[in-house]
């Protein structure tokens, strides 16, 4: 899967609103150093970057094209306390440290400097892990097998409209505790259980024609929607004390049916790139015609999507 990053800028303004609402959850001091996970095009990371002049975001993505069009939009010069990086979100472990450099260490695959300056002389104590254990490995303890390093590194593991993406949600968190200090907070937003369902019924039927079928034989499935049930079960045993996790309706507002259709090609993609591209938009457009058959624009010309997120706080203990 191959994403268009600007295409994404483009047609993402539902997932920068849910993000700004997250964000706001945070009350930040200004100082903390937060590790964005599934970054995307950066400009989430960029406004977690702005509400801590005194502090670091760190960006991380899989795709190597979402993380050049974040480090292009933004440079380090213009942005000394953000920086972005290719990593996958069940592999995050100490070499997220190396990755994007300690403080005032700038490594070569980044321009990325941690602040060394502006913390609070009060704040707690930061550690970091050296983990020699298998990240995807859901029966080991969540901090492994290694031994704990003086410093510190993140206050805050943020991520926003990117879990979903994931198959393994065990091997993130057991990545998320391993760089998160003690006291540090896990604030997550993904797609949850009957994210989207409505879009799923316009689309299921129309892979099933005989123009398309061929094209989603051993289709995988592409999405990993959880519930609450099963974060609550999960986060305790990988060193998290739960504040909340709970599914919350959302809907997503596109102003006409060409932004709907934008939409489902931008973030679609296990679908429509599984679409030879000389009939690509024939497919889109099909889609979005049985889709506005059953959920037409209201009066305004509007095109809702009912969502469902899954919404995790929790703290490491």
């Amino acid at each position: 899967m191959k994403w268009n990053a600007a295409d994404y800028a483009a047609n993402s303004a539902a997932q920068q609103i849910w993000a700004r609402e997250l964000i706001a959850q945070l009350h930040l001091r200004g100082d903390e150093r937060i590790l964005d996970v599934g970054c995307g095009d950066g400009k989430v990371t960029a406004e977690l970057a702005r509400a801590v002049p005194k502090g670091s975001a760190a960006g991380i993505d899989a795709s190597p094209e979402m993380i050049r069009f974040a480090r292009k939009t933004f440079p380090p010069g213009k942005h000394p306390n953000l920086g972005f990086q290719i990593m996958d979100a069940r592999e995050i472990s100490f070499a997220v440290l190396s990755a994007l450099g300690s403080a005032g260490v700038s490594p070569a695959s980044t321009d990325f400097r941690l602040p060394t300056g502006g913390r609070d002389a009060s704040a707690p104590k930061r550690r970091r892990i050296i983990s020699n254990s298998n990240p995807r490995s859901p029966t080991l303890s969540p901090l492994g097998r290694g031994e704990e390093e003086e410093e510190a590194w993140f206050d805050v593991v943020f991520s926003s409209s990117a879990l979903h993406w994931v198959d393994d949600h065990r091997a993130f968190l057991r990545g998320a505790a391993s760089v998160l200090r003690s006291g540090g907070r896990l604030v997550v937003s993904c797609g949850g259980k009957g994210n989207a369902q409505d879009v799923f019924v316009a689309l299921r039927p129309e892979m099933r024609l005989k123009q398309w079928c061929k094209f989603f034989r051993k289709m995988e499935k592409p999405y990993f929607l959880y519930g609450p049930a099963d974060y609550e079960k999960w986060l305790p045993r990988f060193g998290f004390k739960t504040h909340n996790v709970k599914l919350t309706p959302k809907d997503a507002v596109y102003p006409g049916r060409d932004r709907f259709a934008a939409w489902f090609r931008t973030t679609w993609l296990p679908y429509t790139q599984r679409v030879p591209e000389n009939v690509r938009e024939e497919f889109i457009v099909a889609v979005t015609d049985r889709y506005l058959a059953k959920h037409p624009p209201d009066m305004g010309g509007r095109v809702r999507v009912r969502m469902v997120r899954l919404e995790i706080d929790a703290v490491k203990v």
